[in-house]
């Protein structure tokens, strides 16, 4: 099998849930990126921002929308070494105004992707992939980059059965 990395970013505290807004201790993309890493194994890595996106909802997509109009490039608390290691990179993120959040554009730029296989998923409540998966394409230069998965947020915890079928497939194409 091949050297998997899940690399993922996801919200805590508040988020949407179809019409609500809910606190969370723990993060849909969280609940679906330890789903991905149970399926396939390999190593797991949660991106996170130097300075928190905010715990309020509401802020926390003012935060994102300047970051995304600005093409900004957040500051990260850490990174790994290297990616040297890994032939598949699964991605996982909440799709934030039809893309990922900054943070991971700054995750993944810092690396040499040539010739790793990326393999997105996003949490969202109906926005489906976005255009993330194009966004991935421009970024991760000479990667082949596979089409991605997209799961309700809300319905995360219960996805595992879709999650693990899906991910074993992608690791053997």
């Amino acid at each position: 099998m091949a050297n998997i990395l899940t690399v993922y970013y996801s919200k805590k505290g508040e988020n949407y849930f179809g019409g609500k807004i809910k606190s969370i201790s723990k993060g849909n993309t969280e609940i679906v990126a330890e789903m991905v890493q149970k399926a396939v194994g390999g190593d797991i890595f949660e991106v996170d921002r130097e300075i928190p996106y905010p715990d309020n909802y509401n802020e926390c997509v003012k935060e994102a929308k300047k970051e995304i109009t600005n093409n900004e490039r957040p500051k990260l608390k850490s990174y790994l070494d290297n990616l040297d290691k890994y032939d598949t990179i699964f991605v996982g993120y909440p799709s934030w105004c039809g893309t990922m959040p900054m943070v991971l554009f700054t995750f993944l730029e810092h690396y040499d992707l040539k010739d790793k296989k990326i393999i997105p998923f996003c949490t969202n409540e109906g926005s489906g992939m976005g255009n993330s998966e194009v966004d991935l394409k421009k970024i991760c230069t000479g990667a082949d980059v596979l089409d991605g998965l997209s799961i309700n947020g809300s319905k995360a915890a219960e996805s595992e059965e879709k999650v693990s079928a899906w991910a074993k497939e992608k690791v053997s194409l």
